[in-house]
This record gives structure tokens, sequence and C-alpha cells, in this order.
């Protein structure tokens, strides 16, 4: 009876031993697969949401791309019309200023025809030789200065016809492009009328998607959209390339994608990857 009695005494420790050990084994797994899910959600969710700025901003895009080239178009017509503008009044300046010149010109002829009548009147009430060649040659002088200063004028009134004929062609351009803006500005307007609101409701929803994204991939992804052409910064996989370079993606890069436990770039172009699986849910919610 003791023997019997030692033995279960012996079983019952052990028995308790190896239920602890089994809790312990059962508690760890679990915690560590929460957490990872909960990981592998916030990737998931960045990427949708950077797949969606991209979708919107391409709509953005397109209703840009619409517009073509006209506001380009309007905005060379403008600094090409504020420079002709620029010019003639650069041209009635000069004008101003030939005509001050001129006019100074003119006196001075006029003070050396006086000069000349007062030197000649001295002339006849010389007492010698010396006193009349000294009146004679400031005459020369006085006449001399007269012949030059006609010159002068002649030139610079020739420099104002030029000017004036420059003046008249800026005006006759300046009047054309005119023209021109208006046109082309009222063409512009019509077509910002007809998508005004829905850029703006566009534009709107972009700036409120990106309030869930980080600043970080904010400022990589505008980066990315900025270089590129056709302004992807987030393209799909399509037949085992990047949808942007179309470029063949590596099967483990692939694989990672799928997964979604990290956001993936293009190795060649460095665009940020999605799968179907974001396409999809993003389409849906939308």
């Amino acid at each position: 009876m003791a023997k019997k009695t030692k033995d279960k005494v012996d079983e019952k420790p052990k028995a308790k031993v190896v239920k602890k050990s089994k809790e312990k084994v059962v508690e760890k797994p679990v915690k560590a697969k929460q957490k990872k899910t909960t990981d592998e959600i916030t990737i998931e969710k960045r990427l949708i949401a950077l797949y969606t700025l991209q979708q919107i901003d391409s709509q953005v895009d397109k209703i840009r791309i619409v517009r073509g080239e006209l506001p380009l178009e309007v905005q060379d017509l403008e600094d090409e019309i504020v420079g002709l503008e620029t010019r003639i009044n650069n041209y009635k300046e000069e004008t101003d200023s030939i005509k001050t010149q001129v006019s100074d010109k003119e006196n001075a002829m006029k003070e050396s025809e006086t000069m000349i009548k007062k030197y000649e009147k001295q002339q006849m009430n010389v007492r010698n030789n010396r006193e009349y060649d000294s009146l004679s040659k400031e005459i020369e002088f006085q006449t001399l200065e007269i012949q030059l200063n006609e010159k002068r004028i002649k030139e610079t009134k020739f420099k104002l016809d030029t000017i004036k004929d420059e003046i008249e062609k800026s005006n006759e351009i300046l009047t054309d492009r005119k023209g021109d803006l208006a046109a082309k500005k009222g063409e512009l307007d019509d077509i910002v009328a007809d998508t005004k609101k829905e850029e703006s409701d566009l534009i709107a929803k972009s700036g409120k998607n990106q309030k869930y994204i980080e600043d970080r991939l904010i400022t990589a992804y505008q980066r990315i959209r900025k270089n590129a052409r056709n302004g992807l910064a987030v393209v799909q996989i399509e037949r085992d390339a990047c949808g942007g370079c179309f470029n063949k993606i590596p099967p483990q890069s692939q694989l990672d994608i799928r997964m979604h436990k990290k956001i993936i770039v293009c190795e060649y172009c460095g665009r940020i990857l999605v799968d179907e699986d974001i396409v999809d849910l993003v389409n849906k919610n939308n």
C-alpha cells in the first residue's frame, strides 16, 4: 500500500508540468500572428490610398490634356503683348529724347546766327586787320556750328522717321496679337467652364486622399509623377512587367508585391508597383 501511494505522489507533479508547458506553447504563436496581420493591413491601406490618389490625379491630367496647348499659347501671347507694349513705350521715350535734342540743336543754330550778325556788325567798326581777322574766324566758327547742327538735325529726323515706322509696325502687330489673345482666351474659357467643377472636385478629393498617406510617401509620389512623362507614379503589374516602363519584374519581387507586406518600386523607373488585388479593391470602392 505504501508503494502505490508513493507512485501516485510521483505522478501528479509530472502531469502539472506537462500542462503548463502546453499552455506556453499555445500562447506565443497567437500573439505573433495577430501583430503580423495588423502590419499587413496597414501596408495594404497605404497601397490602396496611393493607387486611388494616382487614379484621381490621372483624371485631372486628362481634363488638362483636353485643353491642349491653349494655356501655353495664351501665356505666350500675353508675354508677347507685354514685350510689344514695352518696346513701343521705349520707342516713345526715345522719340521724346530725340525731339529734345533737335530742339536744343535748333536753339543752338539760332544762337550761332545771332552771334554771326553780332560779329558782322562789329567788323564794321574794327580799328585794324587783326580785329577784323579775329571776328572773321568767329563768324567762320559759328557758320561751321550751324552746318554741323543742320547735319545732326537731319540725321536725328531720319532716326525719328525710322522709329515712327517701327512704332506703327509694332502697333499693328500688337493689335493682331490682342485679337488672337481674345480668341484664344474665349476658347480656353469655354473649355475651362465645362470642366472647372469636375476638376475642382477631383483636386479636393486628391487633397483629402493625401491625408491618409504619410508625408514621406507623398513626397516620393509627387517626385515620381513630376519625372514621369505620363504622370504615372503608381502602376499595376501587366504581363509580369512594370505598367510604366514595361521592364520585366523578377518573380520574387512579384511575390512580394502580391503579399502586400511592403511597398515595392520598379528597379528601372522607380514607380510604385501594385497587383490586381489592389486595383480591384480601388475599383470596387469607386
